[in-house]
């Protein structure tokens, strides 16, 4: 019997189709070999849908978007598109996704391959090892709070410049108990640990997301494990001493900080993938859009060099999260690891121990193989 779901792949811009293709072995590999069948369909994003349609993003990408069970992106934007009015830049595209599909849990793992521990910025026996989730809050909060912009500070003599930049930390209780709701639930499937970080002792936002978050855990989580820090200290903590983390739950803007912090404790961020979750569906699953951490980087796209684990983890998180396929999410990730642990590297990956060097299609075949090895 086999069990069916519906993607919209989405390559995007620069290296966007050269890490979608690799992606593409490994979901034809899952439908031969472990009767998976996927209605995929294609669209366009970014630069690519600008250049094609005037627009970042179609109405009618956006509603296929809303229709199947996941979607996924390779990444968007490029230096060509600069000079492109804000409203119709590449990454409006991306946003407008995550807005209208209310995708409101951003989750961005930091795990750390043993055999790239030596690639971080920190020592060996700081991040060996290192598996830690950060669920940052992606919908609202200072990025999207109003009152927002630059206006002319005409009532205040001692302004030098006369203008005042304008954005406003907003939070309600239920924005704050939904992302809290789904980093409990994701730590259940873990380490049951949540650390909260918020900046209670200066921000009224904060006070709010601590309280907010305690009460979430009181009334229906009590079984996870819960603790608060700031998030200063918890940014270097991070450098610090990461391993005590499991799952981190912060609002938009230290989320935004906290988890390129944590990107780099894993040596590169072609090895980082990402999800954003919103609310379930009629059939359960829930809203959900997976990417790669990393950009479009056009200074090497066509040339064979990127990276392609990251897409191919993201991939692995739509099987976890939106298809309840936790053990083929598991068995790619092994998959990945041999073909690390084996010395198999991209341009990124090559460190002053060598190694074997491949393309990215090279390396989307090895992790095929490795699949085939079980």
């Amino acid at each position: 019997m086999s069990d069916r779901y519906s993607l919209l792949v989405l390559p995007g811009d620069g290296i966007g189709p050269e890490v979608m293709a690799e992606v593409t072995k490994v979901i034809d590999w899952f439908g031969t070999n472990r009767g998976m069948s996927f209605d995929i369909s294609h669209g366009l994003v970014g630069g690519s849908s600008y250049d094609a349609h005037g627009t970042p993003l179609t109405d009618e990408t956006m509603a296929r978007a809303q229709a199947v069970d996941a979607v996924l992106l390779g990444a968007v934007g490029g230096p060509a598109y600069d000079n492109l009015d804000f409203s119709v830049k590449p990454e409006r595209g991306l946003l407008r996704l995550r807005k209208e599909m209310d995708l409101y849990a951003n989750l961005r793992p930091a795990q750390c391959f043993d055999a790239l521990a030596d690639f971080s910025s920190l020592k060996r026996e700081v991040v060996a090892g290192l598996d830690i989730l950060i669920v940052r809050e992606l919908t609202s909060g200072v990025y999207f709070g109003e009152p927002r912009g630059i206006h002319s500070d005409d009532n205040n003599p001692d302004n030098e410049g006369g203008r005042v930049g304008i954005n406003t930390q907003r939070y309600t209780s239920g924005e704050i108990r939904r992302v809290a709701r789904s980093a409990f639930e994701l730590a259940r499937r873990r380490s049951n640990r949540v650390c909260s970080m918020e900046k209670a002792n200066v921000m009224e936002s904060g006070i709010l997301w601590r309280e907010e978050v305690q009460w979430v855990h009181d009334n229906e989580y009590p079984d996870v494990g819960l603790t608060h820090m700031y998030a200063d200290n918890g940014a270097m903590q991070l450098v610090r001493r990461p391993q005590q983390f499991d799952v981190i739950v912060t609002d938009n803007l230290f989320g935004d900080i906290l988890s390129d912090a944590a990107a780099m404790l894993t040596g590169s961020l072609g090895m980082l993938p990402s999800a954003s979750l919103g609310a379930p569906m009629a059939n359960g699953r829930p809203k959900a859009l997976y990417e790669p951490v990393h950009g479009s980087a056009p200074d090497i796209a066509g040339q064979g060099k990127a990276n392609p684990i990251a897409c191919i983890l993201s991939f692995a998180m739509a099987l976890r999260y939106s298809f309840d396929r936790g053990d083929a999410a598991v068995e790619l990730e092994r998959a990945v690891e041999r073909v690390l642990a084996d010395g198999v590297r991209t341009a990124d990956l090559m460190g002053p121990e060598g190694g074997t060097p491949v393309t990215t299609a090279q390396m989307g075949d090895r992790i095929v193989a490795a699949l085939s090895q079980g």
